[in-house]
């Protein structure tokens, strides 16, 4: 059986891979991209590095900032064409090559789809989305009682197992 990927971007990065970055659109006439950065690690898009695109490892070339979009020129796409034809499209780099965290410290992609339960052990549903504020990350978290926003601090998020996909949350009390 031959499985084909639906035709289209690809919205999300393929299992074991993390998307860096989504394309945006085509920057000028030789073939860089418009890319959205969704990666805070220091030199993920420096001229050299090496990204996915299109399941295809390609090397910047060179990089730079415009409009609020990172502007990077990647090996073997020469062309305005190619460039737009990427539209829509994640840049993955293999999980592998994250940094490692400091303790208590999380990717947000393994955050979502965790089980989320209170300290007894009463489910409180999936966590969803990680919203990103200026004081604390958000989670929000869908279950029988509804939507839960709960903040991303130690009184509230006691523990976080990936490994067993469950997270023990004490949400805050609503007077």
């Amino acid at each position: 059986m031959i499985i084909r990927r639906p035709p289209g971007p690809r919205r999300e990065p393929r299992a074991g891979w993390v998307a860096v970055g989504r394309v945006l659109g085509a920057h000028g006439t030789k073939g860089a991209l418009r890319v959205e950065s969704l990666s805070d690690v220091p030199g993920r898009f420096a001229p050299g590095a090496a990204v996915w695109l299109q399941a295809v490892r390609r090397v910047i070339q060179s990089a730079s900032t415009g409009k609020g979009a990172l502007i990077l020129k990647l090996e073997g796409i020469d062309d305005r064409a190619s460039a737009e034809r990427m539209k829509g499209e994640v840049l993955e780099v293999p999980e592998a090559a994250r940094p490692p965290l400091p303790p208590g410290a999380y990717y947000t992609d393994d955050l979502i789809g965790l089980t989320v339960v209170d300290p007894e052990g009463r489910l409180l549903g999936t966590l969803e989305e990680v919203v990103e504020t200026g004081a604390n990350d958000v989670y929000v978290v869908r279950g029988p009682r509804g939507e839960l926003l709960l903040p991303a601090v130690d009184d509230v998020v006691l523990e976080v197992d990936l490994e067993g996909k469950r997270m023990v949350a004490r949400p805050l009390e609503v007077d």
